[in-house]
């Protein structure tokens, strides 16, 4: 049987189960979301024993040297031990500065670091309250500004964004741990054009890089489709119009499903985005973001049609997964 030393305690592992897995069933309190190895909130260092390089996987270099691992991706061999230990060293110190609705079911979170935070503008953090509660958001602010924006979906039920929307106030500590994820605007070839697309808050890192590719100087076409159900589920129009009037290079094309109209394009969002490419769309870049299924499934067409994967860069959003109960007479 594996086991996994915690905070001085051992705890064994059923056969295949993962260290994040077995950790919870035992009553063990740690950071998690995901649970798919794609958010990281559930990342730990590896004080002794050998880490498998499953639990590894998407990790920058600096991290895996320094035995960093993801709890949810680490399933060790029978009979193995590893003794883990916390990240609280690559966590920084925040507060919240304010709660702005955006729409009657996203929230506009502004948050201001105590240290300074290395990102660039589409890439995604884990906010973390004091409990360990942690989640993982897209940044929709760009490193210049004096805020770190994220775009909240209010979920019902949802124990972070009933949190925020609800309790939270202007000034309540919190904690953050990231940047990760490589949906980011690089310079380089700046009249390629771009396709940005996303449904929901899949917006907040579009806005930001599309902002980011214009303030570098980016002249090539970017089309931003943002896609909802009905009018309602869009949010931040009027300042995109407004970005778009500014730069005419920048096409924004709002769509929902029904109820569409005037300015508003009615319509699937993969049917909008592959009625505006060209017959070859060589040189173009993508960028998607959003519902998981929707996100993989327009990366596939988008590859049939004739992109190049390395061309698209996709952030899929996953859900948070229910808590794990703890095993009767756990600790």
């Amino acid at each position: 049987m594996a086991k996994v030393k915690h905070e001085a305690a051992w705890y064994p592992l059923e056969p295949g189960e993962t260290v994040l897995d077995g950790l919870l069933r035992q009553g063990v309190n740690v950071s998690h979301s995901c649970r798919a190895g794609a958010c990281q909130s559930c990342m730990m260092r590896a004080v002794e024993g050998v880490v498998p390089p499953a639990a590894q996987v998407g990790l920058k270099d600096t991290l895996r040297v320094r035995n960093y691992f993801l709890a949810c991706a680490c399933r060790l061999p029978d009979g193995q031990a590893l003794e883990v230990a916390g990240v609280g060293e690559l966590r920084v110190p925040a507060r919240i500065a304010s709660l702005t609705p955006l729409s009657r079911d996203v929230l506009s979170v502004r948050l201001e670091t105590e240290g300074a935070l290395d990102y660039r503008a589409g890439q995604y953090v884990t906010l973390l309250r004091a409990e360990g509660l942690a989640r993982s958001y897209s940044l929709a602010s760009l490193p210049r500004e004096r805020t770190l924006e994220l775009h909240v979906r209010l979920i019902p039920g949802g124990a972070m964004s009933g949190w925020l929307a609800t309790e939270a106030k202007p000034g309540d500590r919190v904690e953050l741990q990231g940047p990760a994820g490589d949906c980011f605007y690089v310079p380089g070839q700046p009249e390629a054009p771009l396709l940005l697309a996303g449904t929901g808050t899949g917006l907040a890192p579009l806005y930001g890089i599309a902002r980011d590719a214009l303030e570098a100087g980016h002249t090539g076409p970017l089309h931003l489709f943002h896609g909802a159900r009905e009018p309602g589920g869009l949010y931040l129009v009027d300042a995109l119009r407004e970005l778009a009037a500014r730069h005419p290079n920048l096409h924004y094309r709002p769509c929902v499903l029904g109820g569409g109209g005037g300015e508003v394009e009615e319509g699937a969002l993969e049917d909008l985005v592959r009625a505006c490419l060209p017959k070859r769309p060589t040189g173009w870049r993508a960028f998607l973001c959003g519902n998981a299924e929707g996100v993989l499934s327009l990366r596939k067409k988008l590859f049939l049609a004739g992109f190049s994967l390395k061309d698209i860069h996709a952030d899929a959003f996953l859900p948070s997964t229910p808590r794990v109960e703890p095993v009767s007479g756990a600790a």
